[in-house]
């Protein structure tokens, strides 16, 4: 008679390891800008307003590279997008790593078509109707001139999947925009609207990106920034 006690199969938890051929991608969005003057316009760069980072956001990009570097993780490349905001957030990194970024057009940050130039940010302040409405309907085209929804997230699915055809079996890190992150984290887990717009500025997420899903690890991971910086350095976005 068969001892059952050594048929008896046992199956454990085991950890997440991303399959083979996925795209781990550390998602950091860029230190915080400058601050809109009232009556003065940002430089525009192909539409989208392009602040500096102030000096708050040079040092949360420390902050944010020396936790990239002491995970001790092999990092394959480093993103950036059109805009100077997040080139000078990767500065800290792309030093350290002696590597230079590559620009990808498809994840700077949406439209905000008449309230670009840092009107957006009036607009919030000031509690304008429109704003509201935005707020409520949790679509950033209800902004006059605003980038469509569709089209936002179809060029934010291109720009990842470009990054993850690139990397197979890789771990990159792309320095992006608010509302960029929500719009990934929407496409991820399914969500929509405004479920994951407001990471923290220099903050750190994680997808991993294979061909049949994308996988959320973790959003806006902020345990590297100290408590002097403010949680709501800019509205949404």
């Amino acid at each position: 008679m068969a001892d059952t006690a050594t048929e008896t199969r046992k199956f454990p938890q085991s950890r997440f390891a991303p399959p083979p051929g996925a795209t781990e991608i550390l998602l950091v969005r860029h230190g915080e800008s400058a601050p809109h003057v009232e009556g003065q316009s940002f430089d525009l760069v192909d539409g989208h307003g392009d602040p500096p980072l102030a000096p708050e956001g040079w040092e949360q990009a420390k902050l944010a590279a020396q936790r990239l570097i002491d995970t001790g993780e092999r990092i394959a490349a480093v993103y950036v997008t059109t805009l100077q905001r997040t080139h000078q957030t990767a500065e800290p990194l792309l030093e350290y790593l002696e590597m230079e970024p590559t620009e990808i057009a498809d994840l700077r940050e949406v439209f905000l078509g008449d309230w670009e130039g840092g009107e957006f940010r009036k607009r919030v302040a000031d509690g304008d109707p429109i704003a509201q409405r935005m707020y409520i309907e949790q679509r950033w085209d209800v902004i006059p001139g605003g980038e469509p929804a569709h089209q936002f997230e179809n060029r934010v699915r291109r720009g990842i999947e470009r990054i993850a055809a690139d990397h197979p079996d890789e771990l990159v890190v792309a320095v992006v925009h608010g509302g960029v992150i929500g719009q990934i984290i929407n496409i991820a887990t399914g969500s929509t609207g405004f479920a994951f717009v407001g990471s923290d500025n220099a903050s750190i997420s994680h997808i991993v990106v294979t061909p049949d899903r994308w996988v959320v690890r973790c959003w806006n991971d902020t345990s590297h920034l100290s408590s002097t910086f403010s949680t709501a350095a800019e509205p949404l976005i």
